[in-house]
């Protein structure tokens, strides 16, 4: 019987684990451990944020989809891995002593560890500024966003500033999606007139994203996100502050440094700014008892998996093989890194170090759809592992398509969203020999009602996949 150990339900590892437990539950020890007794869907923090969701129609609790998939849940913290012994001790949510789970294979997938610390004064926790990176976050941000709404109303004027916290930050599709979702909400009340609303990132440019932008075709003109992105914000009125790297935030102000090295501040009212994601701290012992998380981790915390690593950008970016296949730890083989988890062998969009030293660099990002087919593909290699001795699936994010649809108003009515397909997520410019390194004619962008109506579609159906129910594994990741 082969135990198998899944590190973190986010949706690399809850999707990991429902396909685990699906094809080797009645017969292998499958278990999950999670600090969260509850699956959320993080894309739906946004409209939480903002007061147009319910909280708890964004949740469900995990244990009773496990039973049902032959899943054993241990709701706390992974603390220790000791890869020699194939074991991890975890820390119990409740308290108490700590549990061992053995393992013949094991899936980290812990998602981001918040790097509120990396700038001073960011964060819900003793900082100046608010989040939705996770569900606690998006209350607290739409309780102090609707207290702003207030004073609105009373007739303040407000400035309300959204983007990124940190100069290597990534998750700006999240932070636009809020933003947009604010201009809508404050035009739907009445008093998008005294809100001065601003866009601040590390990005190189509008629409960046962490993937080094966005191109498509539109006949015989070559369009990309950065104007895409630039008229949207031009017709909502939403100023952009880029290539900024925030440094500190106090009670009336955001410090930062730009691309040239210049220091200046934004002043706000209300902000909400993503921070720098680092790997969840796990520390991996060997069986002398030394501590051999230096070897295991980059210097982020994300684990070493099958990628290059150590490339420069200039030779990472004509090297898409670069990336990983399979997401196999090459120290340790039976240890797999899946969605965020996992250490890239670099950055996707062109990184920038200013006169100061200062990185601002709008890193890879590996949430959503992408952890989604990472769990999966993962799994998938397992389950050939336990029954066949094999692992035929490979899939590299030079390979990846990947669709995101942007919110801009929850309403089925006069709400809308942007919806970008891109293919494949990282640039393979010896496939796709033109300036973008994708499929033009794939890779498309386009704003309208029918966005916001699939965006409605998809949380429906990715909360009713998740829970395991009849058909999921129809619906694709």
């Amino acid at each position: 019987m082969a135990k198998i150990v899944v590190i973190g339900s986010g949706f690399a590892g809850h999707t990991a684990a429902l396909y685990l437990g699906d094809a080797l539950g009645r017969d292998h020890e499958i278990t999950v451990v999670n600090k969260y007794d509850y699956f959320g869907y993080v894309p739906s923090w946004v409209w939480v944020g903002v007061g147009t969701m319910e909280p708890h129609k964004t949740v469900f609790d995990l244990a009773p989809v496990y039973r049902k998939k032959n899943v054993r849940f241990v709701h706390g913290a992974a603390t220790e891995v000791h890869p020699d012994e194939q074991f991890v001790m975890t820390a119990p949510a409740d308290g108490g002593e700590g549990v061992r789970l053995d393992y013949d294979y094991l899936v980290i997938a812990t998602g981001p560890r918040l790097d509120f610390e990396a700038t001073p004064g960011l964060g819900p926790h003793g900082g100046h500024t608010y989040s939705i990176c996770t569900l606690d976050h998006a209350v607290q941000a739409r309780d102090a966003y609707l207290a702003t709404v207030e004073k609105m109303e009373a007739g303040e004027d407000q400035r309300i500033v959204v983007g990124t916290g940190h100069g290597m930050a990534t998750c700006q599709g999240a932070a636009f999606e809020y933003i947009t979702n604010i201009h809508k909400d404050l035009v739907r009340r009445g008093v998008r007139d005294k809100a001065d609303l601003v866009w601040l990132s590390n990005e190189r440019a509008p629409g960046d994203f962490g993937v080094r932008g966005v191109q498509m075709k539109q006949g015989d003109e070559v369009i990309g996100s950065d104007a895409f992105i630039k008229a949207l914000f031009d017709d909502y009125g939403i100023r952009c502050e880029l290539q900024r790297a925030v440094n500190a935030v106090d009670e009336s102000a955001i410090h930062w440094e730009d691309f040239e090295g210049s220091y200046g501040s934004t002043p706000y009212d209300f902000a909400m700014l993503v921070p720098r994601f680092l790997g969840v701290r796990l520390t991996f012992i060997d069986a002398d008892g030394s501590d051999i998380s230096d070897t295991m981790t980059n210097p982020g915390g994300f684990i070493l998996v099958d990628a290059q690593y150590g490339l420069s950008w200039e030779e990472l970016k004509d090297k898409p093989d670069a990336w990983p296949a399979r997401y196999q730890n090459p120290t340790y083989p039976n240890i797999f890194a899946a969605g965020i988890a996992f250490a890239p062998p670099g950055s996707i969009s062109q990184p920038h170090t200013t006169p100061n030293g200062t990185s601002i660099t709008a890193t890879a990002p590996r949430t959503g759809m992408i952890s989604g087919i990472i769990g999966r593909l993962v799994a998938k290699n397992l389950i050939e592992l336990v029954e066949n001795g094999q692992m035929p699936h490979e899939e590299r994010m030079s390979h990846m398509a990947a669709a995101c649809i942007a919110s801009m108003g929850d309403s089925l009515w006069d709400g809308s969203a942007a919806t970008i397909i891109m293919y494949p997520v990282v640039p393979d410019p010896h496939r796709y020999p033109n300036e973008a390194g994708r499929d033009l004619f794939v890779t498309q962008m386009e704003v309208g009602l029918a966005g916001a109506w699939m965006k409605r579609m998809i949380q429906t159906t990715f909360m009713y996949k998740l829970r395991g129910r009849p058909g999921w594994k129809i619906i694709p990741e």
